[in-house]
């Protein structure tokens, strides 16, 4: 049996940030190979964070990657039980390996297919086995809660960890529609255009501005007028390419895409820990 060296278990406990009895022993049941060690540090990991799968995880972080010219963007949610773990290095290297690998690979429906494919950063390691390794070093429980993929050029943007953007687009730059992603995350228009807002929400709208135009006295042949110049506040409040930008209200979002080359398609914000949702 090869020597269990002092430096061979400080190698392994540097390379893993495990305790050093659990390096030692995990060494010695190896017979002091260290890759082999490694492994089996991760299974018993494994083991000891499947007793602990019940556990809530309400913190986490968004993770994006968008691309205008490679015309792809993912977005993912992945949770964790504390707040600190959600700003850890590792923890955000992680988020963001899964939605490059999203955006970049074959493309996944379901948390299990996405964790079963290469780790973009861990050359030979599944992005499972880097999860695996994060897991049993922190202690805690990590679920991918959420991904998605859209096969479009499209802009990204993620505000303090806990909104995500990611916005479909024609043209433009990556620089634009970032911005774009930006003015949602700030703003969280309810549609792309006007044409893709709710039409039972604009029905219901011109109804209430109809009531109230007819409460201040105006007459019937002027209310129709009327109304159109208060929709126009409408949609200023609820399209995104109505609103003022947020970085320069003197033009809106749609003048500011215009100026760039590019047409905006829809947009998927999320907030961590709560229902997807996507604007047409």
């Amino acid at each position: 049996m090869a020597e269990i060296t002092a430096a061979l278990v400080k190698q392994l406990r540097d390379e893993t940030s495990l305790p050093m009895m659990d390096c030692k022993k995990a060494l010695a049941e190896a017979g002091g190979d260290i890759e082999a060690a490694k492994r089996k540090l991760r299974e018993d990991g494994v083991k000891t964070m499947a007793a602990r799968a019940d556990r809530a995880t309400e913190e986490g972080r968004i993770g994006v990657y968008a691309s205008v010219d490679k015309k792809v963007g993912a977005m993912v949610e992945l949770q964790c039980e504390s707040a600190p773990v959600s700003t850890n290095e590792d923890f955000v290297k992680l988020a963001n390996d899964l939605a490059l690998q999203l955006a970049t690979g074959p493309g996944a429906k379901t948390a299990d297919e996405l964790w079963a494919q290469p780790s973009p950063s861990r050359k030979g390691l599944t992005l499972k086995d880097q999860k695996d390794e994060l897991e049993n070093k922190i202690r805690e429980v990590f679920r991918l809660a959420r991904l998605h993929r859209v096969d479009n050029s499209a802009g990204a943007f993620v505000h303090m960890a806990k909104i995500g953007v990611l916005v479909e687009v024609e043209g433009g730059s990556d620089e634009l529609a970032k911005d774009v992603a930006l003015h949602v995350a700030a703003m969280n228009p309810k549609a792309a255009t006007k044409d893709s807002l709710d039409p039972k929400l604009v029905a219901q709208e011109q109804e209430i501005q109809k009531e109230r135009a007819r409460q201040e006295g105006k007459p019937e042949a002027i209310i129709e007028k009327m109304i159109e110049g208060r929709m126009r506040n409408f949609y200023a409040e609820n399209v995104l390419e109505e609103q003022p930008f947020v970085r320069d209200e003197s033009q809106t979002v749609g003048a500011l895409a215009k100026a760039g080359g590019m047409k905006l398609k829809k947009f998927h914000r999320w907030t961590l820990g709560e229902s997807a949702g996507t604007a047409s």
